[in-house]
């Protein structure tokens, strides 16, 4: 039997692992975590803030650099980072680089009531993504809006054949306390999986989808956006899914340190690179995938030494 969850008992998650990985993940130093890497997955540090979100936006230059009238291209981004946005924007103008053939995937968006969240919603993921990156992009270089790709209740199945019509070279993720990518959460613990898991290819086998939110997605998010107000934030959300994420190219995940913690950011890295896919952990499916890459903020790595405030 494997352990009940620590959180939500309701739930699978990480706390339902063999407690050596769980220990053996907080014993990792920085030289450790460079030194997982093997073919197919890599370790970056970057050293300042500036260097780490300037190299985000910097893949969002490159992937629009190689999408033409005949070869379209993009890149799947996320809202969480969302530093790296305004950059891109202002390298594209500054640089008056043409990307009028690329395209873009937004990860997902909020869902309540049957239907995705409006734009007007103060939490609304297409309105971060517009505001803070492609309505400040100059018209004459930016894409059309048919090249946008925002995921909504009516169009789950046109965006995931869109991964077809163009190619999606790069997918961009942060990594929430639950250990997702999106808002590939771990499922409930109940009916077929109330004694283990869905299998990773069970799991990899998902597209784009609605979610029922594991609590600490729900907790991390109104404490990352919505200043603690865990009654503001939705309980359901539209996701792109591991389907979509294994016809990208390349997965690029971000870790500045404070999306997830010293422990989380390490536990995937150890899971990925000694090829330990287990869906409680959703992040380690990318065990499975062929390039993948974790960019971490060296000042946000910290330790998982037990200390008090």
């Amino acid at each position: 039997m494997r352990n009940m969850s620590k959180v939500a008992k309701e739930y699978w998650d990480y706390t339902t692992l063999d407690p050596r990985i769980l220990a053996e993940a907080a014993r990792l130093t920085p030289e450790d975590l460079l030194g997982l890497q093997r073919p197919g997955f890599t370790v970056k540090f970057y050293d300042t803030r500036d260097s780490f979100f300037t190299a985000e936006a910097l893949e969002y230059v490159w992937a629009w650099r190689q999408a033409t009238a005949g070869t379209p291209a993009g890149i799947c981004g996320p809202i969480g980072p969302t530093e790296q946005l305004p950059l891109v924007a202002q390298i594209v103008n500054g640089l008056g680089i043409d990307v009028s053939h690329g395209h873009f995937w937004a990860m997902d968006e909020w869902y309540v009531e049957g239907k995705e969240v409006p734009v007007t919603h103060p939490l609304s993921f297409a309105r971060a993504d517009l505001e803070m990156c492609f309505n400040r992009i100059d018209r004459k270089l930016r894409m059309p809006d048919e090249n946008l790709h925002f995921l909504r209740a009516d169009n789950i199945k046109e965006y995931t054949a869109s991964y077809g019509a163009a190619k999606c070279l790069i997918m961009q993720g942060g990594q929430g306390e639950v250990k997702h990518w999106a808002f590939n959460d771990p499922v409930r613990r109940e009916g077929m999986y109330r004694d283990a898991p869905p299998s990773p290819a069970e799991y990899r086998s998902l597209s784009a989808r609605v979610v029922d939110l594991h609590p600490m997605t729900i907790i991390q998010n109104a404490r990352t956006s919505g200043g603690g107000m865990v009654s503001a934030v939705p309980s359901q959300a539209l996701s792109v899914g591991p389907l979509e994420t294994w016809k990208t190219e390349k997965v690029s995940i971000w870790h500045p340190g404070w999306h997830d913690n010293p422990f989380g950011i390490r536990l995937t890295a150890l899971m990925i690179s000694r090829k330990i896919p287990d869906s409680s952990v959703p992040m380690s499916l990318l065990a499975d995938h062929p390039n993948v890459q974790f960019n971490y903020l060296s000042s946000g790595i910290g330790t998982c030494d037990a200390e008090m405030h």
